[in-house]
């Protein structure tokens, strides 16, 4: 009897040999949850590799999510953070919220998506930083590769926040690049806490593309003071809990 399983994951591995530079061995930055990290290939987000993060909706709730859980992997890295914008709309209180400190990040504000990407690929190809943040409305596959190329060479972990002017330019997130994964964070009403009228945030969080790997789902609380995302307490300990975690972790 033929063990299709076994034959999947020989295919994965063989693929992810492939794509991933020879020279370099593969590295992860694992969050840290067991349903989220072991649907990634290694058992976390790659390093050495761009990644692609966009708020589930149109409105500024969902992308300032999608710009949170950037931070919060960010902030789990080590080293200095270079974060690429185009407007001068970041709020620094709200990524040391998400763990990643004033003290960490070195803000580029350029012009245009151009010039970001630009900033984007020197910041990756430099080597000496814990990762690379960029905001930038289209992505294209020439610019993707050479994003990914860059960080490859260098090991340094890169995120591309898609982040749209008008909605007209909310269609490209759907073409696509040369990202190892592609994720969309949108806004959940907040898990209640002891202090009456404050909740902690949570998040639906897709995993829409994953290289050598499956798509997924996953409901958790938004990123603590050091980056970390937690299953929400009214999910792990309710009854059916496993249930609920395979449900969401594979879709």
């Amino acid at each position: 009897m033929i063990d299709n399983t076994a034959i999947v994951d020989r295919l994965r591995e063989r693929i992810a040999s492939l794509e991933t530079s020879p020279t370099r061995d593969r590295q992860v930055l694992p969050f840290g949850i067991d349903l989220l990290d072991r649907v990634l290939p290694g058992g976390g987000l790659a390093l050495g590799a761009l990644h692609e993060v966009a708020g589930g909706g149109n409105g500024a709730i969902h992308g300032a999510a999608a710009a949170l859980f950037a931070a919060g992997i960010a902030a789990r890295s080590h080293g200095q953070i270079l974060w690429c914008v185009t407007r001068p709309d970041l709020f620094a209180p709200a990524l040391a919220q998400a763990g990643l400190a004033p003290d960490r990040v070195i803000y580029v504000e350029a012009g245009d998506d151009k010039a970001v990407l630009a900033c984007f690929e020197e910041g990756l190809r430099h080597g000496g930083l814990g990762a690379v943040v960029a905001e930038v409305a289209r992505l294209s596959m020439t610019a993707s590769r050479r994003l990914q190329l860059s960080a490859e060479s260098s090991g340094t972990l890169g995120v591309a926040i898609r982040r749209w002017r008008r909605q007209t330019e909310a269609a490209d997130f759907g073409q696509p690049t040369a990202a190892v994964t592609r994720w969309r964070v949108t806004a959940l009403p907040s898990s209640p806490l002891p202090v009456p009228g404050i909740g902690r945030a949570r998040w639906h969080i897709e995993l829409i593309r994953c290289r050598a790997g499956d798509s997924a789902e996953f409901e958790l609380e938004a990123c603590d003071a050091q980056g970390r995302l937690s299953v929400s307490s009214d999910v792990a300990d309710r009854p059916g809990a496993k249930d609920h975690e395979r449900r969401f972790a594979v879709r």
